[in-house]
């Protein structure tokens, strides 16, 4: 028997029915033990019948479990009289000595397109808790007018911001019976459009327009986000129905036993109207806006961890959510110490599309690489989104983040202005020599000797060849950049090899280190770009200059990205050693080709 505190008693109507209708309601206990039912007086309709009493019962077995379920339900079948929207009784149902109630649901009841309404009016009286088919189904041959089968649009605003999320919905109303419509949004230029997820199964609803039952359905709905300021358009869409129409000149017994059908369909074009927007520009831009625009951003972070040694990897999440153009926005930038080594954050978007624009949060992952040890603070990371509600722009902040680094085992060093570690040695000043010095003669002349012009002959033997090896340096060193992208082949592959060699020792953090240095250091050298310039966007944008294909591109970041993720995610590194050592090899061969 089931636990009191499980009864439950639920009430299956129809949202909505027409006056002169006929509509079942029923209450279902989920228990057949059930003393009473008392249901009150249902006001905007006649009690016909009922309640009338069926019971189920089921068993199910899932891995030797048995389980068993029982239901009652009290079914009243009601005759709709007057237009309006009513509440339906909440039943009381006793059941082991105690009382439980139903929930409470209403229906709509729409005044009838016949006067003569019931049965007389051409639709039969429902027998099931559905609302009524109020889609009448045609002759062969009659003509489907405009006010038959439409489509209209709503857009949620007409004046809007650049950027700014906007809501069209393509709603249908027939009066005829159709089986289906297909139509698409085309390709808008000056809007980033995303379309709503509807249900696939449509759901019916009646709308009472200029006297007239209309069925109606959401059929599709998009977001657009403006991307050009000024009058824009979204173009007419064609929509295709299929009206389903009765070709009464075939006898229904012929077209039973031939295998025949009465049934025609139909092909009705649907125009949905356009619709035009105007789209303001936004206020001066502040210098860190993020390109987000809507309401609700919030932006947190995590530093993890907060104690590691020099040269280890720390990782520092920002998460981002609201409502608005989230998959437009740009990653927040953070203001890493000078002599951290960063890298470019990974997103991951967690949104949806909504009514409202994408809504839920995006994470970006931050990587950096301490160089040196101390105590470090990185400041609070900002986030500046222009608010629809206030109309203005806001900045919002995290907390401050602050990372103790440990120095790592091995020589003394010492923090000197420009960063880099100094080794002290341990004997750095020479000994004064304490041997007796040669003392010549004062009455000795060197002056006009043959060892003196020699010496002056060999003093301009010895400029003339310097001036001559400084020349040809010169000339060789004249195009810097040139130099460099000669040697870019064999420093990638010395790289390559001391890579092959930790990759044979099985030591995955030096491993993946040199293979990203592998990478960088041929690009950076092939480019003739420092350090500080070696960026994804610069990287990519110069290649292409010099005619590397995009495929190239894709594959080169792939593997670096690849790279550093092995670095520092969680897990075995060593498991993708040889795939990726044999990827970086051959990207740097291929690039090596093209350029």
């Amino acid at each position: 028997m089931l636990a009191f505190s499980q009864v439950r008693v639920t009430v299956q109507a129809p949202s909505q029915t027409e006056e002169g209708q006929r509509i079942r309601v029923s209450y279902v206990v989920n228990t057949q033990d059930v003393d009473d039912i008392q249901v009150g007086d249902f006001p905007g309709f006649d009690l016909l019948f009922g309640p009338s009493t069926s019971t189920s019962s089921s068993f199910s077995m899932v891995n030797g479990k048995t389980t068993h379920s029982s239901q009652m339900t009290f079914t009243y079948t009601l005759m709709a009289q007057k237009a309006g929207t009513y509440k339906l009784p909440i039943a009381t149902v006793k059941s082991g000595g105690q009382s439980f109630k139903s929930n409470q649901a209403s229906i709509e009841i729409l005044k009838s397109d016949n006067p003569g309404g019931g049965a007389s009016s051409g639709h039969s009286g429902q027998s099931s808790a559905q609302a009524p088919t109020r889609q009448r189904l045609q002759n062969v041959g009659e003509k489907i007018t405009k006010d038959d089968l439409y489509i209209t649009v709503t857009a949620s605003k007409r004046r809007l911001y650049e950027q700014e999320a906007v809501l069209l919905t393509y709603k249908l109303y027939t009066l005829v019976s159709i089986s289906q419509c297909m139509g698409k949004m085309p390709e808008l230029d000056g809007f980033h459009t995303q379309e709503i997820e509807l249900p696939q199964q449509k759901t019916i609803k009646y709308e009472r327009v200029n006297g007239r039952n209309y069925g109606t359905v959401v059929w599709s709905q998009y977001v657009l986000f403006p991307q050009k300021t000024g009058k824009l358009t979204v173009p007419a869409i064609n929509f295709e129905a299929d009206v389903v129409q009765q070709d009464r000149s075939i006898d229904p017994f012929d077209a039973f036993f031939n295998g025949g059908s009465s049934i025609v369909h139909i092909n009705k074009t649907i125009v949905a109207p356009a619709v035009e927007l105007q789209v303001d520009p936004l206020p001066t831009r502040p210098a860190n806006f993020s390109g987000a625009v809507g309401s609700q951003f919030n932006i947190s972070g995590t530093l993890t961890p907060e104690q590691v040694d020099a040269n280890d990897a720390i990782s520092l999440r920002l998460v981002v959510n609201g409502v608005g153009n989230m998959k437009l926005m740009k990653a927040p930038t953070v203001q890493w110490p000078k002599d951290f080594e960063s890298y470019d954050p990974k997103t991951n978007d967690k949104t949806r599309v909504g009514t409202n624009g994408a809504s839920g949060n995006v994470v970006y992952d931050y990587t950096a690489v301490p160089r040196h040890g101390g105590r470090y603070s990185i400041p609070p990371v900002e986030f500046c989104y222009f608010d629809t509600n206030t109309k203005s722009y806001r900045t919002i902040r995290t907390d401050s983040f602050h990372v103790a680094v440990a120095k790592t085992f091995g020589s003394v060093s010492r923090r000197v202005a420009n960063q880099e570690d100094l080794t002290v040695l341990n004997s750095d000043i020479r000994y004064i020599k304490t041997s007796q010095a040669q003392v010549k003669s004062s009455g000795t002349t060197f002056f006009a000797t043959s060892a003196y012009i020699l010496s002056y002959i060999g003093a301009l033997f010895l400029f003339l060849l310097l001036v001559a090896l400084f020349y040809r340096q010169a000339k060789a060193n004249a195009n810097v950049a040139r130099r460099r992208g000669k040697k870019a082949s064999k420093a990638a592959s010395r790289r390559l090899k001391n890579a092959s060699k930790l990759l044979k020792q099985g030591n995955a953090k030096a491993f993946y280190e040199e293979l990203t240095h592998a990478l960088w250091g041929y690009v950076g050298d092939k480019l003739n770009l420092p350090v500080k310039d070696l960026s994804k966007e610069n990287v990519s944008e110069q290649l292409a200059q010099r005619g590397v294909g995009e495929e190239s591109l894709q594959r080169f970041f792939r593997v670096l990205s690849d790279c550093e993720f092995a670095q520092y995610a969680p897990g075995d590194p060593s498991a993708t050693m040889d795939k990726l050592y044999a990827d970086a090899s051959e990207v740097i061969n291929q690039l090596d080709g093209q350029l």
